[in-house]
């Protein structure tokens, strides 16, 4: 069966963005991009909810064509032009998106019907509403946080609304140049 893998980029304090969903706080560099881009390179699925979808929308479909594209941008484009994106959203219609599939109701159904496909992980990129929609209805499998050398004080956390305790178990660790920690944990169901 695939899994869910939450990728997210999280403050020591546990936020993922700001109070008003700043993320100019996120250290990102090469060294990074290289490591990020290998493990999403093999992914075939990119889970989202509407507001992180739209912007990538906005960004990733042009981002290889541009003059200042970065090896990044050319990789990262390339792969998102092929991938099956699924979107959770209550107000987007599923019309001509493509490789695109908008789930609105009965989430965690629609969600077990894609993990029982054929294909690899499914990866949930940044996305905070669902991502706690996901966590409160059980269905993330791991979690790949890059922890960013911060205490944000406030903001959107990552963790809420959860009544059960999740487990997790540690599979690697790494530290970056940069000062950001990458924590990579699957869960164990109770």
């Amino acid at each position: 069966m695939r899994k869910i893998i939450s990728f997210m980029h999280i403050s020591l304090d546990g936020f993922v963005a700001g109070p008003n969903g700043e993320m100019d706080w996120i250290k990102v560099d090469e060294e990074i991009f290289d490591h990020v881009g290998k493990r999403v390179s093999g992914g075939d699925t990119a889970l989202y909810g509407r507001v992180t979808y739209q912007l990538m929308e906005s960004y990733w479909p042009t981002a290889a064509d541009k003059p200042t594209a970065s090896k990044h941008d050319i990789e990262h484009s390339k792969w998102y032009s092929k991938v099956h994106k699924v979107v959770l959203s209550t107000t987007m219609k599923d019309s001509g998106l493509g490789y695109t599939t908008i789930i609105s109701n009965n989430v965690s159904d629609r969600i077990n019907e894609i993990k029982q496909g054929p294909g690899e992980d499914i990866l949930l990129f940044g996305s905070p509403t669902a991502t706690h929609s996901l966590i409160q209805l059980n269905l993330i499998d791991g979690y790949w946080l890059f922890v960013n050398p911060i205490i944000l004080g406030q903001g959107i956390p990552l963790f809420v609304g959860i009544k059960d305790k999740i487990k997790l178990n540690l599979v690697t660790t790494r530290q970056f140049t940069c000062g950001v920690i990458e924590l990579n944990y699957t869960a164990e169901r109770y």
